[in-house]
């Protein structure tokens, strides 16, 4: 008789599970108590979002300064790596050259000695019929005596005379080359130890620039915060200032009747007709202002005063104040030796009360089934 199956209607069935996800929404916020009690503070939340970036983008701006740093420093070292093999491949170059030109083996003293051609070069026994050195049998001229020995020894001494003045002339060239060679090479030690100089001079400026500008980037950052503080500063008074102004220039608290009369009296204005304070009471506004920035500035001051008179205070009792600490710590042990020996004694006295009430006043336990009957709704 009675239609029991009927299907519920899709917005009752809607309505019920939105109340129930409101209810288990509500439970969350109402069963937790630092939600409830303490609540989110988003503003400070986003400045500390807002600090943490900045903190990381100067992390960032520093590290790129130390890797520009190293990459400069990695230049400046590939480049007097290659100055000093380009140095020295220059001195072997110019050595070898010179003892190519100037160290041959026919300048020596003893090649005449030491020539593999000396037969070649030298005049052979016998040259013709005719020649004197050769005897009546053609034995090379067996006689007791020389004949040519005078012109020889002559001639002789004349080749050994210009033998001599050839070696000295020689070897003041080489001894001149030498000083040459020693003096190039000297130079170009200075020059090298100069380059070096100043290579390390304009690294050690560039150093200085770059802790320079650090610490100007600091400063910077320094100033920036400063300034950003006192612009918070200064919007936070402008905006007491025009909510002051606003409050006292306001429909309700201030109307001008010389702007808004009204043709119904004097004593009546037309709201939509007033204009503002007059340029006199703006006037007086802004002197009262002054005076209050001028008694501000004299209040911190002062205060600044009265922070370095307690300051030199808080110094001289800090002074004195050394001279007690050991006494003070003679009397803290007293007193915590006393405060141990009475925790003690009230903890052996709650034992004792504990055990008292287990065995005779609490005999009856509840079991986990009381407590699960509450805190199952919000309401």
């Amino acid at each position: 008789m009675y239609k029991l199956d009927i299907p519920l209607n899709l917005q009752d069935k809607a309505a019920i599970e939105r109340r129930r996800r409101a209810e288990e929404e509500r439970q969350g916020r109402v069963f937790n108590s630092k939600y409830r009690q303490i609540g989110i503070d988003k503003e400070a939340l986003d400045e500390q979002v807002q600090d943490r970036n900045w903190l990381e983008e100067l992390e960032q701006k520093r590290a790129n300064a130390f890797a520009q740093d190293a990459i400069r420093n990695d230049r400046i070292a590939q480049l007097l790596e290659q100055r000093q093999e380009n140095d020295e491949r220059e001195y072997k170059q110019s050595l070898n050259e010179y003892r190519a030109i100037h160290q041959q083996p026919s300048a020596q003293r003893e090649w005449d000695l030491n020539d593999p051609d000396y037969l070649k070069k030298d005049m052979p026994a016998r040259v013709s019929d005719d020649d004197p050195r050769c005897g009546p049998a053609s034995l090379q001229k067996f006689q007791g005596e020389d004949l040519n020995s005078r012109a020889r020894a002559k001639y002789q001494k004349g080749q050994l005379r210009e033998w001599s003045r050839m070696q000295q002339e020689a070897q003041q060239r080489a001894q001149q080359q030498e000083q040459a060679a020693d003096r190039l090479f000297n130079a170009k030690q200075n020059d090298l130890d100069q380059r070096a100089l100043e290579l390390q001079r304009a690294e050690d400026e560039c150093q200085r620039a770059i802790n320079q500008s650090i610490r100007n980037y600091n400063d910077a950052l320094l100033r920036e915060t400063q300034e950003r503080r006192a612009w918070k500063k200064r919007q936070e008074d402008y905006d007491n200032y025009a909510e002051m102004a606003n409050m006292i220039s306001c429909d309700l608290l201030t109307e001008n009747p010389d702007q808004a009369i009204s043709q119904f009296g004097p004593h009546r204005v037309v709201p939509d007709r007033w204009k503002g304070m007059s340029e006199d009471q703006l006037r007086q506004i802004r002197e009262e202002q002054q005076q209050q920035i001028e008694e501000k500035k004299r209040r911190d001051e002062e205060e600044q005063q009265r922070n370095n008179e307690w300051d030199r205070r808080r110094h001289a009792e800090a002074k004195a104040g050394m001279i007690v600490e050991k006494q003070l710590e003679y009397e803290q042990h007293i007193y915590d030796r006393d405060v141990y020996n009475d925790n003690q004694r009230l903890a052996k006295e709650q034992r004792n009360l504990k055990e008292y009430l287990d065995r005779v006043v609490y005999t009856n336990q509840p079991t986990a089934a009381y407590h699960l009957q509450f805190n199952t709704t919000s309401r």
